[in-house]
């Protein structure tokens, strides 16, 4: 099968977007449903296919706004703001691994209760140094409830969790666990605690920090030196979960089925079972999700004989998370994982193409245009977000993405060997922490070279410059 586009499809899928998107500028629920209501009549009324196609998008546009607004004032409604100040029992569910900082121990939680009272609203949990409470466990805490932090150093982190439906903040005196949680956010923590300890069985220290980072998406183990050359050398997106990492854990699922005698349907199946158990493990951040959408619509085309679009399967996974959340428009993840993706379907390969006249391998010149795509994709929003722009990060990233991708295979497989024979498991840990030294040391070298990294809005005017100068020469050249 090939990819074809199907222009009707998109436009529908990015009227819904837009409609869910508009929802961040003005929350109109009256107008948006009256609006969609006078397009659905609209639709009965006209006879031509154009006029029927862009109505029906203005009617899905209308929709998604109307959705948007309810999805923001649900995300916005916080029984708890009126608490502030106040210190109660509460019991939280723990739903994300906590992370130790130089003053305390924090957490993302569910709050069940407070004084009694139910509750079921996200928050912050700030507990004191020491033990750190469990991913999914049941606590009971006494605690003061207050207002997130505001802008410091250039972050708002009250805005930032209010967009992520977070208001209040729970800073815990004492706590005991009560229990864990069942269900399937029961089952999301098995997964992450086999993964967690498995993975990088037998490993220590950075290298086990490295693996860590690279399967969970947890960094929080690396010193803060190592992860500022990660960030200047572009290859901090290896330390998250994104898309390459959700299609490597398919095609591993695959080429695994094939392996053990399955045949296409099944090894399908297993991608689609395998992907969803990722995701579970690691948590449903936006180019997690986007990644496993597209993985899992195009397995599902597969198995029901139907066409496969990609650009059809990232507006569909645009829409899902937008859906949930209309606030992920502003989520830095977000905003990276689609305009790279968005990048890759269009830059890369016609910088691969460039690159066939020269002695460069097939599978080189294929990395060279993702990163290139890439690279140029997310400058713009690494500037907007963080304030700086990497550029050494095609380089960095054609050695560093393979072996990053190595990685991910073998501590999967350890991870699958470790219950089951642990010596095996422990001689690939060691090969993964000999990779994971390399990826270290390539990190450091990198990120080390002089002006490896732009972080002043004069040298990012100069570089955009020097890339504007260079696409209308190259440009000029191929009209001559």
């Amino acid at each position: 099968m090939t990819w074809q586009p199907q222009v009707p499809g998109h436009l529908l899928v990015g009227g819904l977007c837009l409609g869910l998107a508009l929802a961040n500028a003005a929350r109109p629920h009256t107008v948006a449903l009256a609006g969609s209501i006078l397009v659905g009549g609209a639709m009965v009324a006209v006879d031509t296919p154009p006029a029927r196609l862009f109505l029906a998008a203005a009617l899905l546009c209308a929709c998604g706004w109307w959705w948007g607004g309810l999805r923001l004032d649900a995300l916005d409604r916080s029984p708890m703001r009126a608490k502030v100040g106040e210190a109660g029992r509460a019991v939280v569910v723990v739903t994300a691994p906590p992370t130790a900082g130089q003053f305390g121990v924090r957490a993302e939680g569910r709050l069940q209760s407070f004084e009694a009272r139910r509750i079921g609203e996200p928050v912050l949990l700030e507990l004191p140094l020491g033990r750190s409470p469990p991913l999914g466990g049941i606590l009971d805490v006494l605690a003061r409830v207050q207002l997130p932090r505001g802008p410091s150093d250039g972050f708002d982190e009250s805005t930032w969790l209010r967009r992520h439906g977070v208001h209040v903040v729970l800073r815990v005196d004492e706590w005991n666990l009560l229990g864990r949680r069942g269900g399937i956010g029961g089952v999301a923590d098995r997964l992450h605690g086999w993964l967690a300890r498995d993975s990088a069985f037998g490993l220590s220290g950075e290298r086990q920090a490295i693996v860590d980072a690279i399967v969970l998406g947890d960094a929080h183990g690396l010193d803060e030196g190592l992860l500022q050359r990660f960030q200047a050398s572009g290859l901090y997106h290896v330390l998250a979960v994104d898309g390459l990492k959700v299609t490597a854990v398919a095609g591993g699922a695959v080429g695994l089925a094939f392996l053990l005698g399955a045949g296409r349907f099944a090894a399908e199946l297993v991608a689609l079972a395998a992907v969803g158990g990722y995701v579970l493990a690691v948590g449903a951040r936006p180019s997690v999700v986007r990644a496993a959408l597209a993985a899992a619509l195009v397995s599902l085309a597969w198995l029901t004989a139907r066409q496969r679009d990609r650009w059809q399967a990232l507006l569909v996974a645009a829409a899902a998370l937008l859906a949930w959340n209309p606030y992920y428009v502003f989520d830095a993840g977000f905003q990276l994982s689609f305009a790279a993706v968005a990048s890759i379907f269009v830059v890369a390969p016609r910088v691969s193409r460039k690159l066939e006249g020269y002695p460069v391998p097939r599978s080189v010149g294929q990395l060279i245009g993702v990163s290139t795509a890439c690279g140029l994709a997310t400058a713009p929003v690494t500037w907007f977000q963080f304030h700086q722009v990497s550029l050494v990060t095609v380089p960095a990233n054609v050695v560093g993405v393979p072996v990053v991708a190595e990685m991910l295979g073998v501590a999967l497989l350890t991870a699958l060997l470790a219950p089951v024979a642990p010596p095996l498991a422990a001689a690939l840990a060691q090969v993964n922490g000999g990779a994971a030294a390399f990826l270290a040391l390539w990190a450091r070298l990198a990120g080390g070279l002089p002006f490896a990294q732009i972080t002043s809005a004069r040298a990012a005017a100069a570089a955009a410059s020097c890339v504007a100068v260079a696409a209308y020469a190259w440009w000029r050249c191929r009209m001559n």
